[in-house]
This record gives C-alpha cells, sequence and structure tokens, in this order.
C-alpha cells in the first residue's frame, strides 16, 4: 500500500515540477534533484535506498534505449570520431586523473580503488545529457556529439569500474588481462546488440496487433542488456546498438501506427524513468549522510570537500582534453574536402570513359554513392563546424548523474571508506547537475550560440516534399497499375489524390513565409475549416453514442478516423 502512495505522490511531484520548469525555463532535472534534498529532510520521510541493481539494470536499460532509438544513425555516424573520443578516450583518461587525485587524498585506498571510483565519476551521465541537453537550444551537430556521448560513454565506465574492481581485490593477473576483458566485452555487446536488433525488428514488422508489438517493444532493451551482461559484455553498449538499429530500420520495416506508437510510448516512459531517477538522486542524500558511520575516519563534510575537489578536477581534466578533440575535428574536415576532392575524381574519369564490364558498373555505382555520401558529410562538417564556443560548451556540459550514484553503490563493502565514497560520488553528480546544468543556458546565451535556423528548416523540408510529391506522383501516370486494377480509374479520383500532394508541398512552402500573416495563408485557412468540420463531426458522433444509435464497435472505429485526421491537422497547424 505505501509503494503505490509512494508512487502517485512521486508521479505528482515529477508531472508538476516538469510543468513548472517549462514556465520557469530551468531544466526539469535540475529542479527535481533539489525539490529531492528538500523532500528527503521533512519529517516523517523515511529512508530512501534504491538498491543499485534496480538502476542498472532495471532503469538504465530502457532509458538508454529511449535515446538511442531517436537519435539519427547517419548523425551518430558523422560524429563517430567525437563520440569515440569522449565516451572512450576522455572516459579512460578521466578515471586514471581523477583517480590519482582521490588516491593523494585518501591514503589507506589502493591506487586500483582509486581508479574505480575516477571511473565511476568520470562520465558524464547518459540521463543528464538527454534530459538537459536537449531543452537548451544547442546547434544540432553539438547535440548530437552530448547525446552519443552520453549513449556510449556508460558502457566504457561500467567495464572500466569492473577491471579495477577486480585488481583492487587481487583477482586480475595482469594489465592485459584488464585489455582484454574490455575489448572483449565491446566485441560481446556489438553482435549480440545487433542480433536483438534485427530479431526484434524482423518479428515486429510481422505483427499487425500494435497492442503485441508495444509489448514486444518494452522488452526488447532488457532482451539486450541481460545476456550481454550474462556472457560479461557491455549489457549497456548492447542497448544501444540494439536502439540505434530500431530507430534506423523503423521507417521501412514498420507501420506508420507502429512508429506512432513507439513514439508516444517510449517519450512517455522516457520522461517518468529519466524525472524519477533525479528525483531519486535528491531523495537519498540523507540516507547517504547517515551511512557515514565514522566521521572521525572522514566526516560527511571532509567527504563532500573531497568530492568538490573531484568535481574541479573532473571540470579541469574535461577542458584541457577538449582542446585537441577540436583540433581534431578541423583536420578531420580538412580530410574529408581531400577525400570529396578525388572522389568526384574518379568519378569524372568513369564519365570520360566507357564502362564495358560488369564489374566496372558496380565500382562506378559504388562510387558515385560514396561520393553523395561523403559530400554531404562534408556540408554538415562546413555548416555545423564546431568551434572554440562549441568547445566551451562541451567542457561544461559533463553533467554526472544517476549512473554515477548507482555505480558508487555497487562497490564492494570491503573497499575502504565504502560510505564516503558513495558521499563523494553523490556530492560529484549534485554539484555538477546544479552547477553546471544550472549555468549552462546562461553560459550559451553569453556565447552566442544558436539552435537550429527554424526558417532553413522550414524552407528545406518544402523543397524535400516537392521531391517527394514528384516521385509520388508519377505513381498517377498510371493509375490502374499503381491501383492494382484493371478497369479505368476515374480521372476525378485520380485528381482528387494529386491535389492532395499539392496541398502539402503548398503547405510547406507557406510555413516558409515568415512576413505573411498566419490567419491569411490559404492552407492555415483550409486547416482552420477542416478542424471546425472534424470538431461538428465529433459532435454529432457524441450524440450517436449517447443515444446508442450504433454498435459500440462502429462508433470506435468512426473515433479513430477522427482521432488520426485531427493528430494530423493540429501536428501541421504547430
Amino acid at each position: 500500500m505505501e509503494l503505490g502512495v509512494y508512487a502517485v505522490i512521486a508521479v505528482a511531484v515529477i508531472v508538476g515540477v516538469a510543468a513548472f520548469a517549462r514556465k520557469l525555463g530551468v531544466a526539469a532535472p535540475i529542479i527535481l534533484v533539489i525539490v529531492g534534498v528538500l523532500l528527503s529532510f521533512l519529517p516523517g520521510v523515511p529512508d530512501i535506498k534504491v538498491p543499485p541493481e534496480v538502476i542498472l539494470d532495471g532503469l538504465l536499460p530502457p532509458i538508454l534505449y529511449a535515446a538511442a532509438i531517436s537519435v539519427p544513425l547517419t548523425d551518430f555516424r558523422r560524429n563517430l570520431a567525437p563520440i569515440a573520443g569522449l565516451s572512450v578516450v576522455l572516459v579512460i583518461i578521466t578515471a586514471f586523473a581523477s583517480g590519482f587525485v582521490l588516491f593523494t587524498m585518501l591514503p589507506e585506498l589502493s591506487l586500483a580503488a582509486a581508479v574505480a571510483l575516477g571511473a565511476i565519476i568520470s562520465p558524464p551521465d547518459a540521463v543528464a545529457a538527454t534530459s538537459i541537453g536537449r531543452k537548451l537550444g544547442l546547434p544540432p551537430r553539438l547535440l548530437t556529439v552530448l547525446e552519443g556521448e552520453g549513449l556510449v560513454n556508460d558502457a566504457t565506465a561500467l567495464v572500466l569500474l569492473r577491471t579495477a574492481l577486480a585488481a583492487a581485490l587481487g583477482t586480475l593477473a595482469t594489465p592485459w588481462a584488464g585489455v582484454l576483458d574490455f575489448l572483449s566485452a565491446v566485441l560481446i555487446a556489438l553482435v549480440i546488440g545487433l542480433v536483438v536488433g534485427f530479431v526484434s525488428v524482423w518479428v515486429r514488422s510481422k505483427l499487425n496487433d500494435p497492442v503485441l508489438d508495444t509489448a514486444l517493444s518494452v522488452v526488447v532493451p532488457f532482451a539486450a542488456f541481460a545476456p550481454t551482461e550474462a556472457m560479461h559484455g557491455s549489457g549497456v553498449l548492447a542497448v544501444v546498438i540494439a536502439g540505434l538499429y530500431t530507430g534506423h530500420a523503423a521507417p521501412r520495416q514498420f507501420s506508420a501506427q507502429a512508429r506512432i506508437s513507439d513514439q508516444i510510448n517510449w517519450r512517455t516512459i522516457q520522461f517518468l524513468l529519466e524525472n524519477g531517477v533525479f528525483l531519486l538522486i535528491g531523495l537519498e542524500l540523507r540516507t547517504l549522510i547517515g551511512d557515514v558511520q565514522h566521521p572521525e575516519v572522514i566526516s560527511v563534510w571532509n567527504a563532500i570537500g573531497i568530492g568538490l575537489i573531484a568535481m574541479l578536477s573532473l571540470v579541469v581534466i574535461r577542458f584541457v582534453l577538449i582542446v585537441p578533440l577540436i583540433l581534431g575535428l578541423r583536420r578531420r574536415a580538412e580530410r574529408a574536402e581531400r577525400s570529396v576532392l578525388r572522389e568526384w575524381l574518379m568519378i569524372s574519369y568513369f564519365r570520360d570513359h566507357p564502362v564495358r564490364y560488369r564489374w566496372q558498373a558496380l565500382r562506378k555505382q559504388r562510387a558515385e554513392q560514396r561520393y553523395l555520401r561523403h559530400r554531404s558529410d562534408l556540408e554538415e562538417f562546413r555548416q555545423e563546424a564546431i568551434g572554440w564556443k562549441g568547445g566551451v560548451v562541451l567542457g561544461w556540459a559533463g553533467m554526472r548523474g544517476v549512473v554515477t550514484l548507482a555505480a558508487a553503490q555497487s562497490l564492494p563493502t570491503s573497499i575502504p571508506y565504502r560510505p564516503q565514497l558513495i558521499l563523494i560520488a553523490f556530492t560529484v553528480a549534485f554539484v555538477s547537475l546544479v552547477l553546471q546544468g544550472g549555468t549552462l543556458p546562461w553560459l550559451i546565451r553569453i556565447l552566442g550560440l544558436q539552435g537550429a535556423d527554424v526558417g532553413e528548416d522550414r524552407r528545406l523540408l518544402a523543397q524535400l516534399l516537392d521531391d517527394l510529391s514528384e516521385a509520388g506522383l508519377a505513381v498517377l501516370d498510371d493509375p490502374e497499375s499503381a491501383a492494382g486494377t484493371s478497369a479505368p480509374v476515374d480521372p476525378e479520383v485520380v485528381e482528387r489524390v494529386r491535389q492532395s500532394s499539392y496541398l502539402r508541398a503548398e503547405s510547406a512552402w507557406e510555413r516558409t513565409l515568415l512576413h505573411a500573416p498566419e490567419d491569411q495563408r490559404p492552407h492555415h485557412v483550409y486547416r482552420t475549416l477542416r478542424l471546425a468540420v472534424v470538431d461538428a463531426e465529433r459532435t454529432r458522433l457524441l450524440l450517436e453514442r449517447a443515444r446508442g444509435s450504433y454498435p459500440s464497435r462502429v462508433l470506435t472505429e468512426a473515433q479513430s478516423l477522427l482521432d488520426l485526421e485531427e493528430t494530423r491537422l493540429r501536428t501541421r497547424s504547430r
């Protein structure tokens, strides 16, 4: 009974804080952490102590999966180099550097155990990156890098934590065994993640029932996580790979209804879990302080002070390592220009010389596809280059969060200073969320960074819809074949289909005319009138339902049709 009451209160707090945060212009996770801390000290509030496996095994997989399916695989591929640099190289260096700092301040802690704590506090949290970063109006490429880092770096940190703990407990034979363990964990995750992603997509593509499809999609992250962990791989990385594959395959393999259902369901799951774990971070503070049973060894305030020093070292290390990353991105753009030039010369050669053999035709086709893809990548690098301003944001955006706290609580009891180490990790997570997350919007405004150009995006959308309409209307040149019938198709039906495509494209172009009053644009008037018609139809539907004139199953089907059209019209209106 009590658990149900606490769940209701938690959801009410999350929804209320989220609604209030939007009006205040502050990211909800930051307020939730503070609210959790305040609630934890209220009289009558019980001690909150969540087992680490609940977070690492129960909450983290669906959170990462929800984030991964929304990251375009093309953007992830384009930014693979900076994502790998931040999520692998930076995490490893930060773990050893910050571990050495902690080793100098905690005399009874071995170097391996200190590195383990460094691995715990080194990765910016995936939940923090996806919850706070999306709301800040960051440039799209910068946001992709931060989201990609948050998705992958937990895998690096958790595998490094496992290796460091094995060394601290004396079960690791040689340092090379740790390297092999890391590589095998990544390889196992790659294989299982791809297999689970492929199998789940194939099975879901055969289902026509949205209820069954939703039920299966919910278990996909756990299906990737559990066997990978059982085989001593990185379950976190397997979940991310399965999510990236599913998100990339969804437009081709899933029905429109399945994609819409997926989007709504996973947004809801992501909202509740992400904000719930931030509330838990705050609620656990009183319990963590109470666990420090021997203050004469390291007092609470000393542990908090060490946490602040560790936090400062993390910021300094991150900024120092961001500099070569930015320089590397510039050199990568230069190499991309040379690569595109070489591919253009190859295509020019094929155009000037006739193709005589099949292997030549295949080589020409691959060269043209590679050229188009790399040229698009180059345009992306030019238009959204990450300069020193982006580097400052990357350096300051290293918020830690729930994974840091959960991983700290998973430390074995034989590790010296265990309660204090958990409090140190909490201090790092709490201060980074409140200080860095709270000041990040201000920093972005000071630097003058802008998000995506809305006007340019609307123009590109209109251009894309023109291209899509051209390809779609070509089908109407042979309407009988397209309709799968031998009987002649009524020209009025063909014209009605044709006008629907024209209307959609014209609407997109109208939205690019920002100077024109919205209520005077033809398609806006059409939408308004059509919504009025749908509202009147819905009123009549409710009247017929009250009268009981039609069977409930017929009324439900009619309501679904009205809901689908209203959703389409209101989405385009926004």
